[in-house]
């Protein structure tokens, strides 16, 4: 994306987006396009499986996604081969259901249209089916216990516009269905079957026309408590007829139901007696017939699947295997997929011999922290499977021949709102705060072999794995090791320094063979940390008590839910996967900082590396005060009072002779911050201004000078410059933005030292870059009429959030002076990095 602004032309490009899947049931689809879709809060977030890479997020609904499933789906691949253009639905909390088009050509998407507002409530499933190569029907259910179903004739040509039209719609009572699966039946009636289930513990069958109305047929009862999935397979070829249709349906009574539909005709010999051939256990727990038309179909029982020891989430059919090459004919292969809350998959098989169906494959994670799996998918061609957990992340193993199901990398992020985001002192990662009560390291993984195809982000690190949410970070700037500060939702800002495991993980990641900190790693005499039986504290594990680990773990087997195993601090050759990086990638923590009266909110460090500022959530003048940190003694050195609310965020200017701070009171002060030769700190309030008519979110110094911006409610950005007379002067007030003004970020351009770029980050998700360029006067001040502001880029809504912008930060000490990279952070749980070329 190029824009020509005042500062010439501007270009930005996606580098990463990491971001954790939604926690809700039929959040994933894994499409015939190869692409993964899900939800990430209230955007639409799709994935490739190949590069383990967010390549793009859906802005469009203003509530959470709670389900996504593509036209076609994998299962649909063979009837998929000739299609330039795929689609995919997506349904949120507020009933909206919104269809996209990602045309696999160019891989632009784009929105088609939201659909008509039929559900009241919540979508909780979408399922559909292609009926031909540009046609497809698709069921949507709700909280509000309606059903609707509909038709969907994708154009022909390229340029044409899909057709939709709504085909029913009714009410199914008055407990909701949460699980739907569509299906065609065998033989040459063209009717159509819908299964749904839900509260009620049974499960119901539809049965109507390609284009009437849908009539409900029979219902299934056994399982004992609510139905969580269902899934139709293609037709299965019995005794060289493919007559028989199964639907496989899972529970939270911890089972699974495998029920066969056979088409009676086919029962039955020319004389209309029933034939012999196959006597089994199925043909005598028969269920009720279903009348579709002219045909009927003899339900039964085919199967009950017992191994889960928790509820099944979800159940599915292998998609279509080819039979034959040259004629591109497709079989249904006997084999389902289960994924469920006891934190396994299970791939079920009947035995050659006896046709029993048993578990052939179990995959998993045994860690404590992973407390089950939401969904399971299979790839389109079958080889490998997907799950998405209660931690927001996602499992991927593939089958690299014999079974053998190995684990591989997927893309992982926050699964709460994303809160505080800073770049290392080296600039080689990225650390970020969230609710979800983590914070996280994400860094470009450099690969020898393919250098020439660029680097890939990965999450590298979780260093902090808390009980509270965390509101604020800010990353130590001094000499010596890499260290952090974090606030919670409690009153003590704790400090964390890197372990020997992360600073040999980021040498291979950053392939530093010798690392310049190699008295550093001499020095580090912890190897990594354990979690506390609370998830408060973080202890450390020294490199000496290393050894005594195996002989402790020996003594009991298995962990129980009142122990908390050991961490394994490890060295990554390859970026860790989500139960490595819950367990064994935690940083040990040093100080606790106690003061403040109230939840900690903002957090800063100066840039020499010797202060650190923190604020809390305020309502009075006193508990609003700023208290100052002495890094490496960790005193409280000083207690800033000029606020009478909640100060929202703090910046030191880039010489560190000033202190900015914002706060809700709109206020925002300056205080100048002198240090005297024996290292005491001494501290006045510079001045203090009501600068906006709203809350004050956000402010950023000019490195270059002693200007700064703050961003407001008001949906306006000032430029203020601190005099020499230590007075302040209000410089510019910038056009009046779409939204509110949530973040801020001032990047000095290094070849021309009288110009800048200022990010701003607003409520709706939106990204906007300005250039500002100023002429100085002799004494250095910049006069009202020598700053001159240009929008030059407005960020594309695809590669920007799709809530609000919580911080943004540019990458210091950039070597390449063209080429900037920008951070950010938002309420949609996502965190992404730009390339911004000037």
């Amino acid at each position: 994306m190029k824009m020509r602004g005042g500062g010439g032309e501007v270009e930005v490009k996606r580098v990463f987006i990491g971001a954790g899947c939604n926690r809700i049931v039929n959040n994933v689809s894994w499409g015939a396009s190869g692409f993964v879709s899900f939800g990430a809060h209230n955007a639409v977030a799709i994935f490739c499986p190949k590069s383990a890479q967010i390549v793009t997020t859906l802005p469009g609904h203003k509530a959470v996604v709670n389900c996504t499933h593509w036209l076609p789906t994998s299962k649909f691949l063979f009837k998929a081969k000739q299609l330039e253009k795929h689609y995919l639905l997506s349904g949120d909390a507020d009933g909206a259901i919104i269809l996209w088009e990602l045309s696999l050509v160019d891989g632009k998407w784009r929105q088609v249209f939201q659909l008509p507002l039929l559900h009241k409530k919540g979508v909780t499933c979408i399922s559909g089916m292609m009926v031909s190569q540009t046609e497809a029907m698709f069921a949507s259910t709700s909280s509000d216990c309606t059903v609707c179903v509909w038709e969907l004739v994708f154009p022909v040509t390229g340029s044409g516009d899909c057709k939709l039209s709504c085909l029913d719609s009714f009410s199914i009572g008055s407990k909701s269905m949460v699980a739907l699966s569509l299906a065609e039946l065998p033989g040459d009636s063209g009717n159509i079957v819908l299964a749904m289930g839900g509260l009620d513990n049974k499960v119901h069958l539809y049965c109507g026309g390609r284009t009437g109305k849908l009539v409900h047929a029979c219902e299934l009862k056994g399982h004992t408590d609510w139905i969580r999935s269902l899934d139709f397979s293609l037709p299965i070829n019995v005794n060289g007829e493919a007559n028989n249709i199964f639907l496989v349906s899972s529970s939270q009574d911890k089972g699974i139901r495998i029920w066969k539909m056979a088409l009676r005709s086919s029962m039955l010999n020319g004389n209309g007696i029933c034939k012999k051939g196959e006597i089994s256990l199925s043909s005598y727990i028969e269920g009720p017939v279903l009348l579709a038309g002219s045909s009927s179909f003899q339900i039964s029982l085919e199967s009950l699947l017992i191994g889960h020891e928790d509820w099944v989430y979800s159940v599915m059919w292998q998609p279509p295997l080819v039979s034959s090459l040259e004629g591109g004919t497709y079989y249904q292969p006997q084999s389902i997929l289960s994924a469920s809350m006891d934190k396994t998959m299970m791939i079920w098989q009947p035995e050659k011999t006896s046709g029993v169906w048993m578990n052939v494959v179990t995959v998993g994670e045994l860690s404590h922290c992973a407390l089950g799996f939401y969904g399971g998918h299979w790839s389109p061609n079958g080889d490998s499977i997907l799950a998405h957990g209660y931690g927001g992340s996602f499992h991927l193993w593939k089958n690299v021949g014999n079974d053998n199901w190995l684990p591989q990398k997927v893309p992982s992020g926050h699964f709460a709102p994303v809160t505080d985001i800073s770049w290392a002192r080296s600039g080689d990662y990225i650390i970020s705060a969230s609710h979800d009560q983590t914070t996280r390291i994400f860094a470009p993984w450099k690969v020898e072999a393919s250098l020439q195809h660029g680097e890939f982000w990965h999450e590298i690190s979780r260093p902090q794995v808390h009980g509270h949410d965390i509101n604020c970070m800010a990353v130590i700037h001094g000499k010596g090791n890499h260290r952090f500060v974090s606030g919670a939702d409690e009153k003590v800002v704790r400090v964390f320094e890197a372990p020997l495991s992360f600073l040999k993980t980021l040498n291979n990641a950053t392939l530093q063979k010798s690392c310049s900190s190699d008295d550093i790693l001499g020095n580090v005499q912890i190897l990594g940390a354990n979690m506390s039986a609370l998830g408060l504290s973080q202890k450390p594990i020294y490199v000496q008590a290393v050894h005594e680990i195996p002989e402790r773990r020996g003594i009991d087997g298995i962990d129980t839910l009142e122990t908390i195993p050991d961490a394994v601090p490890t060295v990554f050759t390859e970026p860790p996967i989500e139960d490595q990086l819950a367990w064994h990638t935690l940083w040990p923590e040093s100080h606790k900082l106690y003061g403040h009266g109230n939840e900690l909110f903002s957090l800063c460090c100066d840039h020499r590396g010797e202060l650190v500022a923190s604020s809390c959530k305020a309502q009075s003048a006193a508990v609003a005060e700023v208290w100052l940190w002495q890094v490496g003694s960790w005193k409280a050195v000083g207690r800033l009072q000029s606020h009478s609310l909640t100060v929202t965020q703090m910046e030191f200017s880039y010489d560190d002779n000033f202190l900015l701070t914002v706060s809700r009171d709109r206020q925002f002060s300056v205080f100048s911050i002198t240090r005297t030769g024996s290292g005491e700190i001494s501290y006045s309030l510079l001045g203090r201004q009501e600068g906006h008519k709203r809350i004050i979110w956000s402010c950023s110094w000019n490195p270059h000078g002693h200007e700064f911006a703050t961003g407001s409610r008001d949906k306006t950005v000032k430029i203020w410059a601190v005099e020499k007379d230590s007075s302040i002067r209000q410089l510019m007030t910038l056009p009046q933005f779409m939204s509110s003004v949530t973040a801020l970020s001032w990047v000095g351009l290094h070849h021309q030292r009288d110009q800048g770029l200022l990010a701003v980050g607003m409520e709706n998700g939106q990204i906007e870059l300005w250039n500002l360029s100023y002429n100085r006067a002799d004494d250095g001040c910049i006069a009202a009429s020598g700053l001159v502001a240009a929008l030059v880029v407005r960020i594309d809504p695809f590669i920007c959030h799709a809530a609000a912008v919580n911080c943004l930060a540019w990458k210091k000490n950039q070597e390449d002076h063209t080429s900037l990279q920008l951070a950010s952070c938002g309420a949609d749980n996502c965190v992404r990095v730009f390339d911004v070329t000037v």
